[in-house]
């Protein structure tokens, strides 16, 4: 069978995918992250609630949301949480409470500048402020992806309505904003993860260096988190089996689901990148 040079470019791509996934220890990796993330996802969700609180959408909506893509016996967890910093002093948020927050969930960001390092092959040379200043940039800017992902899936009727009205558009246009309403998230988390691939390793890449991971990573995620939660609210028996902690162990393993998608990511745009060069010198 004749093998051409796209043909002969996959399967390069592939195998080096895989090796990369190997020798990286992507899996070991992912654990770690899973880690840093747990201790990370709770002060995160303080300070996205408090976020929240600012804007149209409440509590129980985003919930609503929540509870679509994530496992039920997690979501609980998450659910105890977010009801007890909602029904909190709100004068907290605006204080000590807010900067530590932010802190506190950075330390997830900072693994995964660590991890894509690693995948990139790239030693940190960085300062420990500038690193730390890139793990809190990144975390603002993903509570704010989430707080208009949330926007536009529980308002985004109520906005394309009055958007219609004011640019004059027939009731014809619906379903095209309905589309785009549906979309926009992922777009939004595709745009999150070029930044992140572009910015936050110790190596600087082209947007359309990083376009392939970010479209993986962000596909990934929403497909992931949906079968997960499919999965586990359907076949499997966490809760009878480990009874309360169950919930904790479901969001570990989603965790970790998570955790290797954006490692993969990160592979998968340092082995393009690999290959591009690869074949740059190979062919002229």
């Amino acid at each position: 069978m004749h093998i051409t040079k796209k043909d002969s470019r996959i399967i390069d791509l592939v195998k080096d995918l895989y090796f990369r996934f190997n020798d990286d220890d992507v899996p070991a990796l992912a654990s770690q992250l899973a880690y840093y993330f747990i201790l990370a996802i709770f002060p995160f969700l303080i300070f996205l609630i408090n976020l929240i609180s600012l804007t149209p959408v409440t509590s129980e909506q985003a919930l609503y949301i929540l509870s679509k893509v994530i496992p039920t016996a997690a979501y609980d967890i998450i659910k105890g949480v977010i009801s007890h910093v909602s029904y909190s002093n709100r004068q907290t948020f605006l204080s000590f409470s807010m900067v530590a927050s932010i802190w506190a969930a950075s330390n997830g960001m900072n693994a995964v500048i660590k991890s894509l390092n690693k995948a990139y092959d790239q030693h940190e040379s960085r300062s420990l402020w500038k690193v730390r200043g890139l793990a809190i940039i990144a975390t603002i800017a993903f509570a704010f992806t989430i707080i208009l992902s949330f926007i536009l899936l529980i308002l985004g009727e109520i906005i394309g309505r009055n958007v219609l009205v004011f640019l004059g558009f027939s009731s014809s246009f619906k379903p095209l904003w309905s589309l785009i309403r549906f979309i926009s998230p992922v777009v939004i988390m595709i745009i999150v993860f070029a930044l992140l691939y572009r910015y936050m390793p110790n190596k600087r890449m082209k947007y359309t260096e990083v376009l392939a991971g970010s479209i993986f990573s962000s596909i990934g995620w929403f497909i992931t988190s949906i079968l997960f939660s499919i999965y586990v609210n359907n076949f499997s028996n966490y809760a009878n089996t480990y009874g309360s902690i169950g919930g904790i162990i479901l969001l570990i393993i989603w965790l970790y689901w998570i955790s290797i998608i954006i490692l993969l990511g990160g592979e998968l745009n340092a082995s393009l990148a690999y290959n591009r060069q690869k074949y740059s010198k190979k062919f002229g």
